[in-house]
């Protein structure tokens, strides 16, 4: 089988009543989610998708964004995932740079869409309406419901057939070195590669049932977690968001949930709760974290709350996962492991590219079958990613011990992980600079016991003008996520730079800490 579509299609086939989907009150059985895929393929086809076009997910959590997401694999499209906290600035590059042509998304999506200009744009595709066809400004509108009767009326006479291996998938937006997010394209068998390892590195079966909670437009939701309960023929507890109180009853009402996956942050919120309500904790076989390191302090006290050491792990958007501690043996706090099996990684100078000793620190590299394509429409910066000898450079810094366990203990890039989310400082620096009264601007991260980090703005303000903290960050809470505004403003009346003229962030974070 070659495709994540092809396998959901053989445990329909199997166990055709089998629960796939919990959610809010429904079950989505094996059987009904294949229906639902093909009607959504055939509804594609019918009004016009051609091979390789771009389908976007800019929608929450639920069942929809499953059979979007395996119904435009199967007619041959490629999905573009879009964090739903997404605004103008962030929605308008990815949406052109992508050349999106149809759009699934919410009532609230929508609104958010028609401010842009958009002119790739030809459908949105409405899950949480039950209007009929509207005209939203260039773009026909449909309701799900509405879309879905399209694949019995214009896709009749369309032949399915399943994807390829070496055919485009899913396009990721990461942070790069332009501060511009670039697409990550992965392949079919990019997908398959990974879960493969994954699923045999994790013991993850048929019997088991995880409770997602993570964001299905990130790898940590959407790579891992759906792709691992479709491709085992598991079952999956799917919710909107995460809240710490509703996870842990959850847990405690629902022995037979074996998997839970999270970031650190939600790690540290389950067990301040755990901690406040008290009493038997819950026991699945396994927690998983990533997304953003994991503190020795939180890896140790929340074993002992509820009695087994989190597996850490360590993947990114162009590669989905790279390493993890082993699900049998030690679990060692502040590392993320080895690699999975197939795959292969190392550490190099960052400046001869030499292979490092064991301890030394330099870049991480790694190479497998789970490594992407390339970025999308962007040569140069897909060679530029890419060692001589084939090693995808992650821009992470670390060592490995004697033993092979790795350590990150840094990153190459400008890079500042909130909550589990990449934030790209110039991003967010683009974006004040186009403030009245903001004359330079530099955004770095500081530690953050929650968040792991935060983000904050150091502004040197216009001459007499006088800006104002909150004023700045309802600014930038228009125009970008919620989790990429400032969560402090400073300002200063110089920024430092060194004889060159670049500024200095690491002289603003040791003076700011």
């Amino acid at each position: 089988m070659d495709s994540i579509v092809e396998i959901v299609f053989r445990h329909a086939e199997r166990e055709p009543e089998r629960p796939a989907i919990f959610f809010e009150g429904q079950t989505v059985s094996y059987r009904q989610l294949v229906l639902e895929v093909k009607q959504f393929a055939l509804a594609l086809l019918g009004n016009g998708l051609r091979p390789e076009d771009r389908v976007a997910l800019f929608l929450e959590n639920c069942p929809a964004f499953v059979v979007a997401y395996l119904g435009t694999h199967l007619a041959g499209g490629i999905v573009v995932l879009v964090n739903n906290q997404y605004r103008q600035v962030e929605l308008s590059h990815i949406m052109t740079d992508a050349g999106v042509r149809f759009c699934v998304t919410g009532t609230s999506g929508r609104a958010e869409l028609s401010r842009l200009e958009l002119p790739d744009l030809e459908m949105l595709i409405i899950v949480d309406d039950d209007a009929h066809e509207v005209t939203h400004e260039a773009c026909a509108s449909y309701s799900l419901s509405d879309f879905l009767n399209l694949g019995d009326e214009q896709g009749a006479s369309y032949e399915l057939t399943m994807p390829s291996p070496d055919d485009p998938a899913v396009i990721g937006y990461t942070s790069g070195t332009t501060g511009r997010s670039k697409g990550a394209l992965l392949l079919q068998r990019n997908l398959l590669a990974n879960i493969t390892s994954l699923t045999e590195a994790w013991r993850w079966t048929s019997e088991d049932h995880l409770l997602l909670v993570l964001p299905l437009f990130h790898t940590h939701g959407l790579m891992v977690g759906m792709h691992g309960t479709l491709y085992m023929g598991a079952r999956v507890t799917l919710r909107r968001k995460f809240d710490a109180a509703s996870v842990l009853t959850n847990l405690r009402d629902d022995p037979g949930i074996s998997l839970f996956f999270g970031v650190p942050t939600m790690y540290s919120r389950l067990l301040a709760e755990a901690e406040r309500q008290g009493g038997p904790m819950p026991h699945p076989r396994l927690f998983v974290s990533g997304s953003a390191p994991l503190s020795a302090h939180l890896f140790n006290d929340f074993a002992h709350v509820f009695g087994q050491f989190i597996l850490e792990r360590y993947g990114m958007t162009e590669t989905i996962m790279n390493m993890t501690n082993p699900y049998e043996g030690e679990r060692r706090a502040g590392t993320v492991g080895l690699p999975f099996p197939g795959q292969e990684a190392r550490v190099v100078d960052t400046q001869t590219r030499q292979v490092l000793s064991a301890g030394e620190i330099g870049e991480i590299e790694v190479r497998g079958p789970h490594i992407f394509a390339g970025y999308w429409n962007r040569p140069d910066a897909t060679a530029e990613a890419f060692s001589e000898d084939g090693w995808f450079k992650t821009g992470d810094l670390g060592s490995s011990a004697s033993d092979g366990y790795f350590t990150i203990t840094g990153r190459a890039r400008e890079l500042i992980i909130s909550g589990g989310y990449n934030i790209y400082p110039r991003e967010v620096e683009d974006v004040l600079a186009t403030y009245p009264g903001v004359g330079e601007v530099a955004v770095i991260g500081l530690p953050d016991p929650d968040m792991g980090e935060q983000v904050v703005a150091v502004i040197v303000p216009v001459p007499d003008q006088s800006p104002t903290a909150s004023d700045i960050i309802a600014y930038c809470r228009e125009r970008l996520a919620s989790y990429k505004k400032p969560r402090q403003v400073v300002f200063i009346e110089g920024l430092p730079r060194n004889a060159l003229g670049k500024v200095q962030k690491h002289v603003l974070t040791a003076r700011l800490r």
